[in-house]
């Protein structure tokens, strides 16, 4: 299990992984460009935590994963569990337009996550050599062209060059926010979602507009549970509670401590973390991880292309599989070459990460508040959960959803 774990870190959580290089600093820089307050700082790292917590842990990790189809993940998968349902023919065409609908924003997803992922990183040579900035765009073209062009060699290869590549990743911004949150242990506090509560109990209307750029911390979520075919429930569950997750917060939690010493850095707050001397590195190993985190959606797309094709949704296409053990490891070329395509228009037309921020969102929110609503069903139908388990865990999932998917809206 361990070298499949390995091989998740380096597929299904380059995505989320990522997500650091700019969801915070959009809470403040995107296009709303709200002062960095102390209270404010607070309140976003703690809607941050618990944003990780309730969606990703709880929601994908721990139940929703455990609707799988024959081993395969995704929004096709809990559509594919509906079709076991004894209910009626109008019932059903609804759930599963619901259930293609998802899909849908899913590739969405699928083509601004690799745009705005590689731009990001990428942009980190505006902080350490600003005289190369007029070159992002080129370079960011030709990593997602040999990006797409690797895809043919299948998921395990992938995998397995990248999973160490990724490991040293979440390493390195763990330490990071470890180094920063020494300098500044008060930011710790924010654990407490009293101070989410409280940012939006004195200024509700930030705090709701701010949900817009906070949920791009869990931009991957549901590739995470696409993914679920390639390498299995339990490595990715091991994966995401070993190292992952805290990865992740001790990195959210240092760029809150960083603001609230010096508000100045919500320039960059991801790369003014690091000392001057290791910024370069950064950029490079920030970009090495930002073309793995397009894998986690481009895998994604693959699983969920051959699942809508065996519920008939859509016309059958070439599948190559790539393992020879692992029967959802797959490469399915006009898929791979229409997404590159997309993918590298939405670079050329957005040109910056924070305008694709912007337009970051409706995809995954509108895709997560699906997966709930067919969670609904299989959790009272075919689980049989007892309703005064299923009912308060569904409001909650149903009210962070709706508020991140109205908060979107707002772009």
């Amino acid at each position: 299990m361990g070298r499949l774990a390995v091989g998740a870190i380096g597929v299904v959580f380059g995505d989320i992984g990522t997500s650091p290089l700019y969801a915070f600093q959009e809470v403040f820089a995107g296009p709303r460009n709200l002062d960095v307050q102390p209270d404010r700082a607070m309140g976003a790292v703690s809607m941050i935590f618990w944003t990780l917590t309730l969606v990703v842990s709880v929601k994908y990790v721990l139940i929703v994963m455990r609707a799988d189809n024959g081993g395969e993940g995704g929004i096709m998968a809990l559509t594919a569990y509906i079709h076991r349902l004894k209910i009626s023919a109008k019932s059903l065409a609804l759930l599963s337009a619901l259930g293609v609908f998802g899909a849908a924003l899913f590739y969405g997803d699928g083509m601004i996550t690799p745009a705005v992922s590689v731009l990001s990183a990428i942009e980190g040579i505006e902080v350490v050599a600003p005289s190369l900035s007029s070159y992002v765009e080129i370079v960011a073209v030709v990593i997602l062209l040999l990006l797409f062009a690797s895809q043919r060699y299948g998921t395990a290869r992938v995998g397995a060059a990248f999973g160490p590549v990724m490991i040293v990743w979440f390493a390195v911004i763990a330490a990071l926010g470890i180094a920063s949150i020494v300098q500044t242990p008060g930011v710790l506090k924010a654990i407490s979602p009293t101070y989410a509560v409280g940012l939006a109990i004195s200024e509700p209307l930030v705090a709701f507009v701010s949900l817009g750029s906070v949920v791009l911390c869990v931009t991957g979520a549901e590739a995470l549970y696409a993914d679920m075919g390639h390498f299995g429930v339990q490595p990715i569950r091991t994966a995401w509670f070993a190292l992952v997750f805290p990865s992740l917060a001790l990195n959210y939690f240092g760029q809150g401590a960083l603001l609230l010493d010096h508000p100045a850095a919500i320039a960059s707050p991801f790369f003014l973390m690091g000392p001057q001397w290791a910024r370069w590195p950064l950029v490079i190993l920030a970009t090495c991880a930002a073309i793995i985190a397009s894998q986690a959606v481009i895998s994604g797309a693959f699983s969920v292309t051959q699942q809508a094709m065996h519920l008939g949704f859509i016309p059958r296409l070439r599948i190559q599989h790539t393992s020879a053990s692992a029967a959802g490891q797959i490469y399915i070329p006009v898929v791979n070459w229409a997404l590159m395509i997309m993918v590298i228009l939405l670079v050329l037309f957005f040109k910056t990460s924070t305008n694709l921020a912007a337009a970051y969102g409706i995809a995954v929110t509108g895709a997560m508040f699906i997966d709930t609503c067919l969670l609904t069903v299989v959790l009272f139908v075919l689980w049989k959960w007892k309703p005064w388990i299923a009912i308060p865990v569904l409001a909650v999932f149903f009210l962070v959803d709706i508020a991140y998917f109205a908060a979107n809206l707002t772009k």
